[in-house]
């Protein structure tokens, strides 16, 4: 399939440190504490801004983009907290408290602003068309279920992409090096889940793929240029 048929306007991208700790992995789900208390609070109200984006979507078939910002802003922090402690731990450099892209950072997220979005599309996309990627997702990420059967309790754990980036991090802390056809076939997941969160938030009407992109970098991101940055990075990206 050629490189452009495989594009996406979503693009999720993440290059492997050459130098990972072999232990701190171990603790990250630590370090990033801070980082979860602020995520709860802006994905609470990423989830209302949706809902009016959603109406304004209805009426004018635009989506406000101040609230496009802000959504793929969370969007963007969410994956550097993921890739940093949870999803890869592809890096040992600390995620930064911003929503704006960091382009120094090895973990990056984009989503093409539209133009135009379909006003009958916003009433089943999310829910309806969206359910045979649910299930995916749900097996790829895991989640948390609540109940009230005689008293609330709660029930649930991590999905594929935790199990294999624990299982890469045992190998690194074992052997001293991360295994790289792991990391891209964990990219690969972590793509798949992220493209199907741009869908679910109303960003897109491009209907996800039933597919794994493998790899660091996004395919979509090999036609997009790279910003210019004053400091060359010090990670190696992996394809």
């Amino acid at each position: 399939m050629d490189i452009a048929d495989r594009t996406f306007p979503a693009r999720l991208d993440g290059h492997l440190d050459p130098g990972l700790s072999r232990w701190k992995w171990l603790i990250k789900w630590l370090l990033v504490f801070p980082h979860l208390v602020v995520l709860l609070i802006l994905w609470i109200v990423a989830v209302v801004l949706t809902v009016i984006a959603g109406v304004a979507i209805l009426f004018t078939g635009r989506y406000p983009r101040r609230i496009f910002d802000f959504n793929l802003g969370v969007m963007r922090w969410t994956w550097r907290v993921s890739f940093y402690a949870f999803s890869a731990f592809g890096t040992d450099h600390y995620p930064p408290f911003t929503l704006k892209e960091n382009a120094d950072y090895p973990a990056t997220f984009t989503v093409d602003y539209p133009e135009h979005l379909s006003r009958v599309l916003v009433l089943v996309k999310w829910w309806l068309l969206a359910i045979p990627h649910y299930l995916v997702v749900a097996v790829f990420a895991g989640g948390w279920a609540f109940g009230g059967n005689n008293g609330w309790r709660s029930a649930g754990g991590g999905g594929l992409i935790s199990l294999l980036a624990v299982i890469a991090g045992v190998i690194l802390l074992v052997r001293g090096r991360y295994p790289r056809d792991l990391f891209t076939f964990v990219m690969g997941l972590n793509r798949w889940c992220y493209r199907v969160l741009a869908y679910a938030l109303l960003m897109r009407d491009e209907y996800p793929p039933f597919r794994l992109d493998n790899g660091g970098t996004d395919p979509g991101s090999i036609h997009t240029p790279a910003p210019t940055l004053t400091t060359p990075p010090t990670f190696a990206p992996v394809r």
